[in-house]
């Protein structure tokens, strides 16, 4: 239903019905600013942000409802659906988290620095020798570099060390009532809620990041659904506690991304003096020999591979270090679209395997977007 507009003249059409006395000056004034306000307001609601809009005046609970049908439709049994939204109401802390912005973002030195450092290697050594023959049998499996599993734990929870306090489905609900991201959000929900009904988590130990990322590697429940697996074969996917299913699941993600098997992410290297880049036009795989051919050496100074292709990587630009990275350098992007963070996966993995670090000198205040 709609209502005929506000004007000043059926507004005071009413207060002289409702008042017969005449109002004085300061009466009038009054109402006059009372119906600027009033209009103003309408204003403000009708062009507020559809998320705003969203999380200020809808029912959470009428959302919740809304949800039932196509739970059901996937299978969530209606005591599933009662008991995971027990209770649950939206979380403000998240949408809070939503509207922080960085002032801006590390060097990517500097954002390495912190990724690969020397606590997070030990750490990494301890846990891949406690879990050395699970490691194994996952790389025979799925021919994924074990030391690349190993960095993309270090990289999501520090190897388990933290993986996130929020319930998700309030997580997800939060988010996907306040249509943060449109559909994303509910799409990720109502795959959560299949999660719950399939019994791979309880609920209480239904715990993720703020955005709904889950366990020891960090799977959104999309990714839970396409990548998850059942290693030790217990009728479970626990990728919370089981640590040999989320490492298995994240070894299957990497490899159904494209992981080319015995092959590297890529080396470090040193390019001959008055190399230009720019002057190259775009980078473009080659063969490791065609980079030989050009002067480019490794810096740990080890032959190049006889065979496999590169492209050339300068994240923090000519001044900054240099690395030939492969295909498989693209997959672990897949995981995490940010050229910084697959550098730290990597740099991890082979700092963990017992290599150096990297040897050239990353550039002082360079501003990298996160080089994505």
């Amino acid at each position: 239903m709609s209502l005929a507009p506000i004007t000043p003249f059926a507004v005071e059409k009413t207060h002289r019905r409702l008042r017969p006395r005449p109002a004085n000056d300061v009466t009038q004034l009054l109402r006059a600013l009372a119906l600027i306000l009033l209009v103003g307001l309408g204003f403000l609601t009708a062009f507020m942000p559809m998320p705003a809009r969203a999380a200020e005046s809808g029912s959470f609970d009428a959302f919740v409802a809304s949800l039932w049908p196509q739970a059901k439709a996937r299978g969530v049994s209606r005591a599933t659906f009662d008991a995971a939204f027990r209770g649950v109401t939206p979380n403000p802390a998240i949408l809070a988290l939503t509207r922080k912005q960085a002032e801006f973002v590390k060097p990517v030195g500097e954002y390495l620095e912190k990724a690969v450092s020397r606590n997070r290697i030990e750490r990494g050594r301890a846990r891949g020798a406690e879990f050395k023959a699970a490691l194994e049998r996952i790389d025979r499996r799925y021919g994924v570099d074990p030391y690349i599993v190993l960095g993309v734990w270090g990289m999501e929870t520090n190897f388990g060390g933290f993986s996130g306090d929020h319930y998700v489905i309030r997580a997800l609900a939060t988010l996907a009532h306040a249509r943060y991201r449109g559909e994303f959000f509910k799409k990720e929900l109502l795959t959560a809620l299949v999660i719950l009904q399939q019994g791979h988590v309880e609920r209480d130990a239904f715990q993720g990041s703020w955005a709904g990322a889950m366990g020891q590697t960090q799977f959104m429940p999309s990714s839970f659904k396409a990548y998850a697996v059942d290693y030790n074969g217990d009728g479970h996917k626990n990728i919370w506690t089981d640590i040999p299913d989320a490492l298995a699941s994240t070894a299957n993600y990497l490899k159904k991304h494209g992981w080319i098997e015995g092959e590297t992410w890529g080396y470090e290297v040193v390019p001959p003096r008055g190399f230009d880049a720019a002057a190259h036009g775009p980078t473009a795989y080659r063969d490791f020999s065609a980079w030989s051919r050009e002067g480019f050496r490794r810096a740990d100074r080890e032959a190049m591979p006889a065979s496999g292709r590169a492209a050339l990587l300068q994240p923090a630009g000519p001044d900054g270090p240099a690395f030939l990275v492969t295909p498989n350098f693209k997959v672990i992007k897949s995981y995490n679209n940010s050229t910084a963070y697959a550098l730290g996966v990597a740099l991890l993995g082979d700092r963990i395997a017992g290599g150096s670090g990297v040897v050239a000198r990353w550039p002082n205040m360079q501003r990298q977007a996160d080089a994505r």
